[in-house]
């Protein structure tokens, strides 16, 4: 399948497959062009790729290989990825919008998941527990045996890498249910799974609407572990549909996540910060840096930078745009910048000021200017719910308390962020911001070796890090009584 295939299949059991909903659109948002359509999975579809991985499971043909084995297999499926980059960047940017140098990046993060979990799986250990000389005792590492994975639109690829690689390096095999707006780059991740030798039914890849087959996924009796990463109606309808049968999730949801600025920050290495931080990926981005809480003494310098900032980037088609540089590509669809817009548009109603940006582009496309707002206070919905777009909120304080009360004021705590050159001063801002994880002088600092994930609404779990690996495994004891 090229990105010139005008009806893409679904992939259950080691065959390419219609659906039983029907078929989906897939449009451009650069140009609100149908690019292909894709085949549409309904419950029976669902059913039949959940049992395809269970068979895989109960077959024992992951489990009863060597883990560097299936490390090796793991890996050479990040490979395949890269030696299809080109031709998966570009599908990617024509489905998401996201500039195609962005597009790139985003497939080298995903094969680096497969490369750095390959190298795990055969680390992952159970102990000796001493009981005296009458017994043996120890504990080993079993999967959950199908592993049900829900992948949002933002980072199709990525995403999915960063569950899949984890899941298939502890030996489950995975149904993933890719989304509907962005599901073409997932049919990969099926072909690379064949040709880095994993059986058929051991990684299923299907399309379907969340209210049918995401619903059909999440509430499967023969699913034994859920990863999702989306929004927090949708995760807490996922969590109380896995409950009903015991099953453990990981919830991945979103963030409206804060940088605390001091006076004596690196104002000139900060604007690499807003950059990156709510202009990449056009700010659709659950970690993205959505709020600056700066202090008084630099709030108009600061300001007047992040407007800079914003006004140097070109917004256009991702697919004209590939060398890095300062360029921003379309957000996912009209009903997603429209959204944006709209909370723009509450915010100058409740007191906000847009210092630059804030409208849509007059061309097609689902185009939104770089934003800045100003004069934002803590009790705006602006201020307290996940925009999901290239919108940066700017707030002040006077003291560090304060600053770390507005940062912690929200529903969410996925990440945070401090900027200072007091050392002292960074590490009681990290050890009190409510967040699963805090980065000091660097926005997104870390990588697919440290751990990721929320507190509050933000969810729970974490993923990347060797701390991914435990959710997809339950620890089983076993106890021998020596006879004397």
């Amino acid at each position: 399948m090229t990105e010139h295939t005008p009806y893409w299949q679904n992939h259950i059991d080691g065959a390419w497959v219609d659906g039983g909903a029907g078929r989906i659109d897939v449009t451009d948002p650069a140009t609100g062009d149908t690019i292909a359509r894709h085949a549409l999975a309904d419950a029976a579809d669902v059913d039949r790729a959940v049992q395809a991985a269970r068979r895989v499971h109960l077959s024992g043909a992951l489990t009863a290989m060597r883990p560097i084995e299936r490390g090796r297999m793991v890996q050479a499926m990040g490979r395949y990825l890269l030696d299809h980059k080109d031709e998966i960047a570009r599908t990617l940017t024509l489905e998401q919008g996201k500039p195609l140098w962005e597009s790139r990046i985003e497939i080298d993060g995903a094969a680096l998941y497969f490369e750095y979990y390959g190298n795990q799986a055969s680390t992952v250990e159970g102990r000796s527990i001493p009981l005296g000389a009458d017994y043996m005792d120890w504990t080993e590492y079993a999967p959950f045996g199908v592993s049900a994975q829900i992948i949002p639109w933002n980072y199709p690829v990525e995403m999915t890498a960063r569950s899949l690689s984890a899941a298939l390096a502890t030996g489950n095999a995975c149904v993933i249910k890719s989304p509907e707006l962005t599901p073409l780059t997932n049919a990969w991740f099926a072909r690379a799974a064949l040709a880095a030798g994993f059986p058929a039914g051991a990684v299923n890849v299907l399309c379907g609407l969340g209210s049918e087959a995401g619903a059909a996924l999440a509430s499967h009796r023969d699913v034994n572990q859920i990863v999702f990463t989306g929004s927090v109606p949708t995760g807490i309808a996922i969590a109380t549909a896995a409950a009903r049968n015991v099953v453990p999730c990981v919830l991945e949801l979103g963030g409206k996540s804060a940088a605390i600025v001091h006076e004596d920050a690196d104002l000139d290495a900060f604007e690499n910060d807003i950059r990156w931080g709510i202009y990449f990926n056009a700010g659709q981005v659950c970690s993205a840096m959505s709020r600056i809480i700066v202090h008084e003494s630099r709030h108009d310098e600061l300001l007047d930078r992040a407007v800079s900032v914003a006004r140097s980037l070109s917004v256009g088609p991702g697919i004209d745009r590939p060398e890095a540089g300062a360029t921003m590509g379309a957000m996912v669809s009209d009903a997603q910048r429209d959204r944006a817009t709209g909370m723009v548009t509450r915010a100058e109603e409740q007191g906000a000021r847009v210092a630059t940006g804030g409208r849509k582009l007059n061309r097609a496309g689902a185009f939104l200017e770089p934003t800045v707002l100003s004069g934002v206070t803590p009790d705006m919905e602006i201020a307290q719910h996940e925009v999901f777009g290239p919108v940066l909120s700017v707030l002040s304080f006077r003291t560090e308390a304060e600053a770390i009360d507005i940062a912690n004021g929200t529903d969410y705590g996925l990440v945070a962020g401090v900027f200072t050159s007091d050392l002292g001063r960074a590490t009681r801002a990290a050890r009190h911001l409510r967040a699963g994880q805090v980065f000091v002088n660097e926005w997104y600092a870390g990588g697919v070796e440290t751990p990721f994930g929320g507190v509050g609404k933000s969810g729970y779990g974490r993923e990347k890090g060797r701390e991914a690996l435990w959710n997809y495994v339950q620890t089983k004891n076993i106890a021998i009584r020596l006879k004397g």
